[in-house]
């Protein structure tokens, strides 16, 4: 692997808690900007120059990382 699992991990560990939720203007909502809204009050990441796949594979990969992480160090076990 690129990145080892436990570099991953701490990184998840440092992270904004999920989960996390892509809002596109024009597709989710009408005014304002494209942004993700994380788990944490009063702090969401605004995009300027970022195309509405990529946002939302950003705050799907916070979303699913943990869970796909857990997954991969269970099947190393057997």
């Amino acid at each position: 692997m690129l990145i080892e699992i436990e570099e991953i991990l701490n990184i998840l560990s440092k992270v904004t808690p999920g989960p996390w939720k892509s809002f596109v203007e024009g597709r989710d909502h009408i005014s304002g900007s494209n942004f993700i809204q994380t788990g944490e009050k009063n702090y969401d990441i605004e995009f300027i120059n970022l195309s509405a796949i990529d946002q939302d594979f950003i705050a799907m990969a916070r979303n699913v990382l943990p869970s796909l992480i857990d997954e991969l160090i269970k099947l190393k076990a057997k």
